[in-house]
């Protein structure tokens, strides 16, 4: 099992949300739960969460595969993820946007050669009255993005 004890404990702890013949309820959580551990969900992760919570390897991957926040391969230290939904757009996000593929030297879905920063796209994080916004590795929302600001930011992160 790559899954450690710990992990596995803290994915029962989901399960327990749902009643038993629901247990599929908790895929999102345990995908979140293995990837903090792993730093990303390889197929055989996907596979251990499928066994474990009883449902089929390709429904687990069809989850994965559609939420951005899940990584389906390795990524740097940083993960940032810039909303470009029309709302983020509208307040400077794709100049922002552009301005950080110019400034990692990196596309979207590409992680930098030192392996601290990849870039991703992704869809509204609920905050479209402080666009453009940033997620940093999914937990932390930096709002209002201007080019200066994600500049203050990578320094931040490089520090860290």
């Amino acid at each position: 099992m790559a899954l450690s004890q710990d992990s596995l404990r803290k994915i029962d702890r989901e399960l327990a949300k749902f009643p038993a013949d629901q247990r599929q309820s908790a895929v999102m959580a345990a995908l979140r739960i293995a990837q903090t551990e792993q730093g990303w969900l390889s197929s055989g992760v996907m596979q251990e969460i499928a066994d474990y919570i009883g449902m089929p390897a390709i429904a687990v991957y069809e989850v994965a595969s559609f939420y951005t926040m899940y990584n389906l391969k390795p990524v740097g230290k940083h993960k940032l993820t810039v909303c470009t939904n029309l709302p983020c757009q509208l307040q400077g996000a794709t100049a922002c946007a552009e301005h950080a593929r110019k400034k990692l030297g990196i596309e979207f879905g590409e992680t930098t050669a030192d392996g601290l920063f990849t870039l991703k796209e992704g869809e509204c994080f609920g905050a479209c009255g402080d666009a453009p916004v940033f997620t940093v590795n999914n937990h932390d929302v930096r709002v209002k993005v201007t080019p200066e600001r994600f500049d203050a930011l990578v320094d931040e992160l490089k520090k860290a």
